[in-house]
């Protein structure tokens, strides 16, 4: 595919890297000096506005698949998606940070205000961002969290600690609840799929698929808590505290969210119902003791700030603060994050990326989900009408890959090594993301 990148800021660097290998990458940043960031990659770099016709005309936008918008300027991304619109066929993907622009851009197709110049694919990673922060929130312990199935079958990701029934343990000497399997682990930054002889270590990041009974049954009884969230402290009233905040409302999780802008509180005050509205600075420590943030289920730190959100953390960490989740700017940030003891550091950016690349890049392989900033892949495999049934054993793939879940009809299946694999099921399959392709066309050969 040709894929057009305006912005050669970290988001553009990021999708570049992501992209270049499989696709020919053009990015266009007004910015001439930007372009040394790109220099390792196989890429052209076009100096000049993604806006400007002469500019477009140069790159042939004509032959463009995807033309995406990711510069620091909303109206910059905009005018240039529906120029691109009006000089090609490309699918069009603009990245936004005002709500406003996601209300007017996201017409719903086929309402009278539908026009021909609307933008396939607008993105506003702080929206994104509050998505997965709720659902690690609203799972205890987990560290990620994804559904699949309409919810009838899960992902769940959780660390090993000191206290952990399963430190120590090899995978084929622990007894997990009924329709749970171990897909994948992540030791050292590294994501590896595990064997039954694989021992848990401490600090190992395992991930687990399965129904969602058996997992709500699993971090009951292994990691101790089958508690639900009752209580959330944020750092942070933005935008995406805001939103949390609604979110954890209506979820009935009692909160409160600390903010120093004065306005912005009133602000805060105005649109939340029930949530208790604090000015302060989220890095005083005696505030934090004062309106008992250590006695909080979990604590959010999501403020603009990668320096505040990480010194917030280890002061709510300091206070004994169960599980602490941090935003992170700057995407290579995570790994500092999460080596000094944050348990989860999500950034914007990486959720906004996933979603470009799981909805709006053509590809042969479905994918449902990334972990480990793209180290693994869920996809989605539909097996055709002349596969003959094949026990799960006697499958010879040509990669490592987990079949953690088979779509039946109607019916969600978590396999066993003897259940078999028919023509018109479904496969959600777990492998490394350089395996995708290989693990599909085996279940697609003729």
């Amino acid at each position: 595919m040709k894929i057009v990148i305006f912005g050669a800021n970290e988001v553009g660097c990021l999708l570049a890297t992501e992209l270049f290998e499989d696709h020919d990458i053009i990015v266009i940043d007004k910015e001439e000096n930007r372009s040394e960031d790109f220099k390792k990659l196989d890429i052209e770099f076009i100096f000049g506005n993604a806006s400007n016709i002469d500019v477009l005309q140069k790159i042939n936008i004509k032959d463009a698949d995807v033309f995406i918008a990711c510069t620091n300027m909303d109206e910059a991304n905009i005018v240039a998606c529906l120029t691109v619109k009006r000089m090609s066929m490309a699918k069009t993907a603009c990245f936004v940070s005002k709500e406003e622009y996601i209300e007017s851009l996201s017409l719903i197709k086929g309402s009278e205000y539908q026009a021909g110049l609307m933008i396939d694919s607008v993105i506003w990673p702080e929206e994104l961002l509050t998505q997965e922060l709720f659902r690690i929130i609203t799972v205890p312990k987990a560290i990620d969290v994804e559904n699949f199935a309409h919810g009838k079958a899960r992902l769940l990701e959780y660390r090993i600690k000191e206290d952990s029934l399963l430190l120590g343990k090899q995978i084929k000497d622990c007894v997990f609840p009924e329709e749970t399997l171990v897909v994948g682990i992540t030791r050292n930054n590294e994501l590896f799929i595990p064997t039954g002889l694989t021992t848990f270590e401490d600090e190992d990041k395992v991930i687990f698929m399965g129904s969602a009974m058996s997992l709500d049954i699993l971090a009951g009884s292994m990691f101790k808590d089958g508690n639900k969230v009752r209580t959330a402290g944020i750092i942070g009233g933005g935008n995406v505290g805001l939103m949390l905040a609604q979110d954890l409302e209506r979820a009935n999780i009692r909160t409160k969210i600390i903010e120093k802008d004065y306005k912005r509180c009133e602000y805060l005050t105005e649109n939340l119902k029930k949530t208790l509205v604090l000015n302060g600075d989220g890095t005083d420590l005696e505030l934090l003791r004062a309106e008992e943030f250590n006695e909080f289920d979990v604590l959010i730190s999501v403020t603009n700030n990668d320096e505040k959100n990480l010194l917030c953390s280890l002061l709510a960490k300091q206070l004994g603060v169960n599980k602490v989740i941090t935003r992170v700017s700057k995407s290579s940030n995570i790994e500092l994050f999460e080596k000094v003891g944050i348990d989860v550091a999500m950034s914007p950016k990486e959720a906004a990326i996933n979603e470009i690349i799981n909805t709006l890049i053509e590809t042969d392989i479905d994918i449902l989900a990334t972990v480990e900033q793209g180290q693994g892949e869920v996809i989605d495999i539909y097996i055709p009408e002349s596969f003959k049934d094949t026990r799960i054993m006697d499958l010879c793939l040509p990669a490592k890959a987990i079949i953690g879940i088979i779509r039946r009809g109607a019916k969600v299946i978590i396999p066993k090594g003897d259940t078999l694999v028919r023509a018109r099921d479904s496969l959600i399959v777990f492998t490394m993301a350089e395996n995708s392709t290989a693990v599909k066309d085996y279940f697609h050969k003729e």
